[in-house]
């Protein structure tokens, strides 16, 4: 059954975020022959637009707002209930991202729409579309299927492989015009915790630090990993506990759920709610001076031993494989 699908871009920090082209590739499974059209919402995002054609997407609909210039629920659902209007989709797509969170279940409910949310796989099986969702913070999986008019969903970030980018492909770009009133929240400053460089949250790989770490100044190491392979610092709730680093690191039930490609867990006991927020990673590597650790039972692998020594030499190591490569 060929569906029109709308799938919302995020756009952060001056460039679009890797979920939006995985979004589009949900979207593509879900319209099955239909149409994807992606949905860019901001002050100033005109220029985004080609990107999401390049990545998947058959349209573009723009709507540019001074009053979008920050996310709020209030406006940007003003103005994705506007875009559902015109469009009238089969399928919404949104990213499992802190703003897919907020907004796709004030969407779903003035929709009075079922939201399928935190997807990580979606396929046809037997003549119906299945989503397969984590659930008991990742201990297991359930398989839904939607069976009222909508499809709703939000796609966990690192899970959905983004299509290949075609710079031949092209498509439609149109503007709606969007009269955005009657805002309850309005944003005055935004300040930022969070860690320079790669988003913690699409990370392909993360180097994490526990109480192992010991300090503030223990973290540089791995920082300095993380540079190498061009990935993000996380850690987990101990250190946060114990001022080694911002909250805004931390990984696990009651921090980021994140599903990196490798997982570097340096000075990380493994306590259950550490896992639940990491233990879905491609490959996961432990590091720790106890055999015992639990964080060993989930490891792809394994090295005994102190970080301080271990973690500065697998950078030289990392160093001399990118020199030769």
């Amino acid at each position: 059954m060929a569906r029109k699908v709308i799938t919302l871009a995020e756009v952060r920090d001056g460039s679009l975020r890797n979920v939006s082209f995985e979004a589009i590739a949900a979207a593509k499974t879900i319209a099955e022959g239909g149409e994807v059209v992606a949905v860019l919402v901001g002050e100033s995002v005109q220029s985004y637009a080609n990107e999401l054609i390049y990545r998947g997407a058959d349209r573009v609909v723009i709507v540019e707002n001074e009053k979008l210039k920050n996310y709020t629920s209030d406006g940007f659902g003003q103005a994705l209930m506007a875009v559902i209007d015109a469009e009238k989709p089969e399928g919404i797509v949104f990213g499992h991202t802190a703003l897919g969170k907020d907004l796709s279940p004030k969407i779903a409910t003035k929709l009075n729409a079922g939201l399928i949310s935190d997807v990580i796989h979606v396929e046809e099986a037997g003549g119906n579309l299945v989503f397969t969702r984590p659930i008991y913070s990742g201990k297991a999986f359930e398989k839904k299927i939607a069976t009222g008019e909508l499809i709703f969903v939000t796609v966990r970030p690192n899970n959905i492989p983004a299509l290949e980018r075609d710079e031949s492909r092209t498509g439609n770009v149109s503007s709606l015009s969007v009269d955005i009133k009657d805002l309850r929240t309005i944003v005055k400053e935004i300040v930022r915790k969070t860690a320079e460089g790669v988003d913690l949250s699409e990370a392909k790989v993360i180097v994490a630090g526990g109480r192992g770490v010991k300090s503030a100044e223990g973290f540089q190491p791995l920082k300095e990993l993380a540079d190498v392979l061009g990935g993000a610092v996380g850690a987990s709730r101990g250190a946060c506990d114990a001022g080694y680093c911002d909250y805004s690191l931390q990984i696990g039930q009651t921090g980021k759920v994140v599903t990196p490609d490798l997982y570097i867990a340096c000075g990380i006991s493994g306590a259950i709610q550490h896992l639940a927020g990491m233990s879905n990673s491609k490959v996961i590597v432990a590091i720790n001076k106890d055999p015992e650790a639990n964080i060993f039972k989930v490891a792809d692998y394994g090295i005994v031993g102190d970080l301080f020594e271990v973690v500065p030499l697998l950078t030289e190591e990392f160093k001399k494989l990118k020199v030769h490569s």
